[in-house]
This record gives C-alpha cells, sequence and structure tokens, in this order.
C-alpha cells in the first residue's frame, strides 16, 4: 500500500501553477511592508501630522487591513471564489498603491491628505482581503492526499517568499526615501512608495499569467455566515424561549444541523482565549510608529553609515527566521526541562511577558532620551530666550511677576539668556531693562516682554532695538534645524558651506530669519563670503541659533547657540527592545496559531482564521483609543502604561488558560491543510505575515 502510494506520488508532477502564486505573494509582500515601513515617517513629515496623530492613522490603517480578511473571506468563499477574488481586489490594491505615490509627487499637485487616505483605504482593502485567499488558492493546487509531500514544501517555499519580501522591502524602502533626492527635495517618498507599488502590480501580472495552469475550485460556501446565523437565531431564541437548554446554542437545533451546533461549541471554547489577545499586537504593530518614532530621535551613524529609523523595522523578519529554528531546537526543550513550559498556553504567557518586558525596556531607553529633547514648550507655561546680538556682556534685569522680585541675569557676547519655565495664562508681560557692558555701556532697552502661553517666546538685541519673534524649538528630524540673527549694519549673505565637498548647504539674506532645515555634518559659516567658522559640526537632532555681529571695521563674528540638544543615544540601544519582542512573538503568535487550529474542529478553522485576524484589528484599535485619550504627558509614561496592561492581560490569561482543558480532534485532509498555512509567519509575526 505505501509502495502504491510513494508510485502514485512519483506520477503526480509538482504543480508548475505554484511557482506563480509564490513569486506573487513575493511581490504582494514585498508591496505592503516596503509602504507600511516609511508610512509613520510620511505622515509626519510630509503631511504635517504630529507623532500622535501620525500614530493613529497608521495604527487605524493596520485595524482596517486585518478587518478586511473577514470580508475577503466572504467574498472568496460565498460568491467570486479564491482565484477572482484575489484578482479583483489586486486590482483596488494596486490602485491604491500607484496613487499614494502620485500624491507624493509635488509637481502634480494633487490634494496629499483626501487622496493619501483614499489610497490607505484601497490598500487596506485589497491586501486584507487576498489575505485568507493566497495561500489556500496554492493548497487548491495539489492532490490529496497523493501530494501532501509537495504540499509541505509549498507552505515551506510560500513562507519563504513572505519573509524575503517583507525583509528586502523594509530594508530597501528607507534607502529610497532617505538617499534620493527629488523635485527638489532632500529626501523622495514618491520613489520609495513607487517601487511597492510597481511590484504591485507586477504581481497582477505574474498571478494572471499562471491562469491556465491554475486549478480553480468553486465557492465552497461562506462558513463564517453559517455560524453567524446559527449563532443570531440561537440568541434570539433562547432570549424567546424560556425553556432551559444544556447550552444557549441548542436552542437552534430546530433549524441547524447538530454537527454544525457542536462544532460552534467547540470553536467557542477556544475564542474565550482569544479575548485578551489584542492587547500583545496592540504592542506589537508599535515598532512601526511609535518605536520608529523613537528611532528617529536617535543617533543613526555607524561610522560612514547611516541606519534610518524605519530600517530598524527589518530586525523583526530577520530574527524571525533566527528564532522559530532556535526555538525548537534549544530553547523550547530547556523550558521544558526547567518546568517553566508544559503546554502549548504556558509559551503563549511566556510570550506576553516579553512583549511587556520589551516595552519596559523601550520606556527606559526613552528615559535616557528626555535630556536630548530640550525643553519642550508645555500649557500653563511661556519659555522666553533673550539673544545677544553684540560682542560684549549684557545684563538683563525682568520684573518677575511669578517670584514678585527682580532677576538680573548676564548675558555673555553672542550668546542667550533663557527663563523656559515663567507661568502664564493666556499670556503675560514682563518688563525688562537691558544695559551694555564695556563696549556697549552706552547700549540700554527696556519696555515690556509680551510672552504667549504653550510658546517659545524668542527676543534678539541688536542696533535697532529688540526684536522678537517665535522659536521652534522641537527636536529636529532627519537633519538639522538652523537660525541666523545678525546685527549687521547692511544686509549681507550668510551661508553655510559643507566643510570637505565645498558643497553650499544653506545660503539666505541677513534679515532672513526663517528656521531652515540642513543636512548634518561639518560644515564652515560664511558671512559676505568671509569665513567666521570653520569646520564647525552641525548635529543630527540639534536646532542652533547662530548669532552674527559686525563690528565697526567690517570684521564679523558669529556664534551657535544649541536650543535643542542634538541625538546622542545611539540608535542600537533600541536592539534588545526588538530582540526581546520578536522573542515574544515566536512564543505567542506561532504558539497561538498552532494552538488555535488543533483545538477547533476541521470545519471551523476558516473561521477561526479570520477571528484570530480580528484580534490584530482590535489590538491596533487600543493604540488609536489610548493615543486619542491623550491623558499622558510623556512618551516613556505610554511605553510603561502598555507594558502594564500587557501584564495584567497576562495575569488574566494565565487564569484562564490552567483552566483550560485540552481537546484531541480527529485530523482531516483539511484540518492538515490548515495547521501548514498558519506555520507561515507574516512581516513582522507569523501572523503578521499571512495568517
Amino acid at each position: 500500500m505505501e509502495h502504491s502510494m510513494e508510485a502514485k506520488t512519483q506520477k503526480l508532477p509538482y504543480p508548475k501553477a505554484v511557482a506563480f502564486i509564490v513569486t506573487n505573494e513575493f511581490c504582494e509582500r514585498f508591496s505592503y511592508y516596503g509602504m507600511r515601513t516609511i508610512l509613520s515617517l510620511y505622515l509626519r513629515d510630509k503631511l504635517g501630522f504630529t507623532d500622535n496623530d501620525a500614530t493613529v492613522i497608521y495604527h487605524v490603517f493596520t485595524m482596517f487591513a486585518y478587518f478586511f480578511p473577514v470580508l475577503g473571506a466572504m467574498i472568496a468563499d460565498g460568491w467570486l471564489g479564491r482565484f477572482r477574488t484575489i484578482f479583483y481586489l489586486s486590482l483596488v490594491y494596486a490602485t491604491g498603491s500607484v496613487l499614494i505615490s502620485l500624491t507624493a509627487m509635488p509637481p502634480i499637485g494633487l490634494p496629499q491628505f483626501e487622496l493619501t487616505i483614499l489610497a490607505l483605504l484601497l490598500i487596506a482593502f485589497g491586501t486584507g482581503g487576498i489575505k485568507p485567499c493566497v495561500s489556500a488558492f496554492g493548497g487548491d493546487q495539489f492532490k490529496l492526499p497523493e501530494q501532501a509531500k509537495y504540499l509541505g514544501y509549498y507552505f515551506s517555499l510560500f513562507y519563504f517568499a513572505i519573509n524575503a519580501g517583507s525583509l528586502i522591502s523594509t530594508f530597501l524602502t528607507p534607502i529610497l526615501r532617505a538617499d534620493v533626492h527629488c523635485f527638489g527635495d532632500s529626501d523622495c517618498f514618491s520613489l520609495a512608495f513607487g517601487v511597492p507599488g510597481i511590484l504591485m502590480v507586477v504581481s497582477i501580472l505574474i498571478f494572471v499569467a499562471g491562469r491556465r495552469l491554475y486549478v480553480i475550485k468553486n465557492p465552497s460556501g461562506n462558513v463564517l455566515g453559517k455560524v453567524s446565523t446559527c449563532v443570531g437565531h440561537a440568541v434570539v431564541k433562547s432570549i424567546k424561549n424560556k425553556q432551559k437548554r444544556d447550552h444557549w446554542l441548542d436552542h437552534a437545533d430546530e433549524k441547524y444541523d447538530k454537527s454544525l451546533i457542536e462544532d460552534i461549541k467547540s470553536l467557542f471554547r477556544v475564542l474565550v482565549l482569544f479575548i485578551p489577545l489584542p492587547v500583545f499586537w496592540a504592542l506589537f504593530d508599535q515598532q512601526g510608529s511609535r518605536w520608529t518614532f523613537q528611532a528617529d530621535r536617535m543617533e543613526q551613524d555607524i561610522g560612514s553609515w547611516t541606519l534610518k529609523a524605519d530600517q530598524m523595522q527589518v530586525l523583526n523578519p530577520f530574527l524571525i527566521l533566527i528564532f522559530i529554528p532556535l526555538f525548537e531546537v534549544a530553547i523550547y526543550p530547556f523550558l521544558t526541562w526547567c518546568r517553566l513550559i508544559k503546554k502549548p498556553l504556558h509559551k503563549m504567557i511566556w510570550g506576553g511577558i516579553l512583549a511587556a518586558c520589551a516595552f519596559l525596556i523601550s520606556g527606559i531607553v526613552e528615559l535616557n532620551l528626555l535630556p536630548t529633547y530640550g525643553t519642550p514648550v508645555s500649557e500653563g507655561l511661556a519659555q522666553l530666550r533673550v539673544y545677544n546680538g553684540f560682542d560684549c556682556n549684557f545684563t538683563i534685569n525682568t520684573g518677575d511677576f511669578n517670584a514678585n522680585n527682580n532677576n538680573i541675569h548676564t548675558i555673555g557676547p553672542l550668546s542667550v539668556y533663557e527663563h523656559l519655565d515663567i507661568n502664564a495664562d493666556g499670556s503675560i508681560e514682563l518688563p525688562y531693562y537691558v544695559r551694555g557692558e564695556g563696549n556697549c555701556s552706552n547700549i540700554v532697552y527696556n519696555g515690556n516682554f509680551y510672552l504667549k502661553e504653550n510658546t517659545a517666546n524668542s527676543f534678539f538685541i541688536n542696533r535697532e532695538g529688540i526684536s522678537n519673534f517665535t522659536d521652534n524649538n522641537d527636536k529636529a528630524i532627519n537633519g538639522v534645524s538652523v537660525r541666523f540673527l545678525s546685527n549687521v549694519q547692511t544686509s549681507v549673505t550668510v551661508a553655510i558651506v559643507e566643510s570637505k565637498k565645498n558643497k553650499t548647504k544653506l545660503s539666505l539674506q541677513s534679515d532672513d530669519i526663517s528656521q531652515v532645515k540642513i543636512t548634518k555634518g561639518n560644515g564652515d559659516v560664511l558671512v559676505n563670503d568671509q569665513k567666521v567658522l570653520e569646520g564647525y559640526a552641525f548635529k543630527s537632532g540639534a536646532v542652533y541659533t547662530i548669532n552674527v555681529y559686525e563690528d565697526t571695521d567690517g570684521a564679523y563674528q558669529a556664534n551657535p547657540v544649541i536650543i535643542t540638544p542634538p541625538n546622542s543615544i545611539h540608535i542600537l540601544w533600541l536592539i534588545p527592545q526588538y530582540v526581546v519582542m520578536t522573542m515574544g512573538e515566536v512564543m505567542f503568535s506561532v504558539t497561538g496559531l498552532e494552538f488555535s487550529f488543533t483545538q477547533a474542529p476541521a470545519s471551523m478553522k476558516s473561521v477561526l482564521q479570520s477571528v484570530w485576524l480580528l484580534t490584530v484589528a482590535f489590538g491596533n484599535l487600543i493604540v488609536v483609543l489610548i493615543v486619542e485619550g491623550n491623558f499622558l504627558d510623556a512618551q516613556w509614561k505610554e511605553f510603561f502604561l502598555f507594558a502594564g496592561l500587557m501584564l495584567l492581560d497576562m495575569f488574566i490569561f494565565t487564569a484562564m488558560a490552567f483552566r483550560y482543558k485540552y481537546v484531541d480532534h480527529k485530523s482531516s485532509t483539511e484540518e492538515d491543510i490548515a495547521v501548514e498555512e498558519i506555520k507561515m509567519p507574516e512581516k513582522p509575526t507569523i501572523q503578521q505575515k499571512d495568517n
């Protein structure tokens, strides 16, 4: 009998259609993860959203991407079938991918906000809709049980394609974003979005090219719809009918088959354990939002190479390929020997605890980053800076209304006086008396500083008096912020020239006091082509004000004042939290999927897979609600909050896990296929990539 089966297997060639499906998956995953990797930075840096608003949009997009698989499964199983569902929704997907690239091109002049949101909705619907179809469509190409061995090879190849597309795009698209300059900008988001868009179009062409080779099965029926209607009917009947039954679902037995009802009961026993799961995804998916923003405020140079903030996300798919076999071969046997894990659910508990630890680490890193943020403006407070535009000392006497006394301070030559925590309700007037010393003793100014709450109010002492402007002392992103304050006799040209390449970074007239972004690196400061600073190190993340003075002989002096410190904590300090999070993912996500599918009846596999993806959607909703609540005034507090929520969540899950009674369902061909499908990790996780 065994020889007969082997002979049949050898006679059946490996389905050639699989090559088209696997290549299609590689291109689609490249497109999705390439776009998502740079999305949060695009929303902030190009569309002008705050970190919080960009985080919200990012997680709403991810939430929809994991909600739409439910619709995709219903469309495929109940109406169009897998082939047409994949094809039609891929067209929607490609439209969104091309649209977001076009909106990122300034010359076209499309309404960026509206069309970006539309593009994200199209992409979410497309990627979510095809997610439950592609791997199963590949499984349709095999004749079972004769080709069961070949089917295992297919899923291994499919898994590789997912991770390869994810890993390559996560590394490449940040390079296209940051290192390519287009349309007069120092970056090129349109190209970084365009390449994934092209790959999505290519994926459709490849998928269609294999049309004649595919085994295309008719829709099998909407199992999720049957489950929903059966449950709904049972709820209504249980409310109307006061007769007691062994289980509330038994009220539906007059309309629905008893085997369906029993399978739904088994399904619900597993789904109860899904209730705490969204909290894990709330933490996990912040790798592309909060953790990326955190990385963007850190020193990114590694020798002569720059590791981009969004490139840090490549650690997850890279590490998961290492950890999955490592856990199976070494870590799980060791933990079993230590009696720390006995059942599959125990692995999930430790995975959740590791995710909490990852956020504790990120909170500690954030606390160490705080000194590099300078002093941001705050509600209820006003900031005061007084810049000295002369080469001599000035004394400033301010009547501090908050302290009811006079404060006398000395401002050094071409320096600044700062008072950054003045209590203000709306606005405040602060009397001042400013007097020069030495060669400037004949210069005296007095009046009132008008300070606005929640504002960096700045003033410049110069020949014409004291001028005022508003500073932007937010940390510089992807470069350096520079402002020139010039105390000169006539308008002159001020410039910053790159020291080694003699390339002009910045050139403007001295009466232009706007804050300008330049690239980091050593630069010479020139005033009317006269070098006043040589090889000054402009460091990433810093905000500089350069005070310029022209003496009576026409000679120029300049002094850079650091308003916001540069990035000083290195980005590699983020590696521990990525390592711990990925370890948690392997224990939580991979184990969770395998456990769930082995514990559910074979007829309920697709329903359970859809609900599993919904837990990811609800996890992203948790992030949106917490960020929108805006009840925490510091990022480190938010990180610690999520860590605490995860620990509390695992405490509840532990209580549920120890009460759970494991069951053995009779295996079937359908069940075997389902288990194989879920063994494929998605980009950031087995779950994320293509469950």
